[in-house]
């Protein structure tokens, strides 16, 4: 019975004497044309100056926080955090569009290193959620600029253990 199959809708075709790859097409005489180069890219003037703020802002943004801190304290912390998170936000819009340049990067990565030296070294922050709200904003801004890279500076949490129930 698996002799006579023929498939189910029309009979197999008959290939009997016919010539394969005998109509070859053409070759090309001429080789395919280059790739054109990519054009230079050069930014408009509003978007080199607002690369320029950003530096600016980030480079001034540990000395900013320490003045908050010396004039209120940890709640100055937590208000920066505050205009520091709005900062990220600005700054991940613009980067979206493509409009980063490397060196406000390169300060953006700088400036967290030196936010998180300052909030352990220079600060005397007692309230962990504070701590933890400001690792937040600088890990939240670590993960846009540089997603592949696993940063271990932050600081460790300390939650007094005479509270917990035993």
């Amino acid at each position: 019975m698996a002799a006579d199959y023929r498939g189910d809708w029309e009979p197999e075709a008959d290939y009997t004497g016919h010539q394969w790859f005998t109509n070859l097409p053409p070759k090309a005489k001429t080789p395919p044309p280059a790739p054109s180069p990519k054009p230079t890219y050069i930014p408009e003037p509003a978007v080199v100056e607002r690369n320029n703020l950003f530096v600016y802002a980030l480079k001034s943004a540990p000395g900013v926080l320490m003045e908050q801190y010396k004039h209120f304290g940890q709640l100055g912390v937590l208000g920066w955090c505050s205009e520091f998170s709005e900062l990220i936000d600005e700054l991940k819009e613009f980067g979206s569009l493509g409009h980063m340049f490397t060196d406000t990067r390169d300060q953006a990565l700088e400036t967290c290193s030196l936010l998180l030296d300052a909030l352990v070294t220079q600060m005397e922050v007692r309230m962990q959620i504070i701590v933890m709200f400001m690792s937040f904003q600088v890990q939240r801004l670590r993960k846009f600029l540089d997603a592949n890279t696993e940063f271990d500076d932050y600081p460790q949490p300390e939650f007094p253990m005479h509270f917990l129930p035993r």
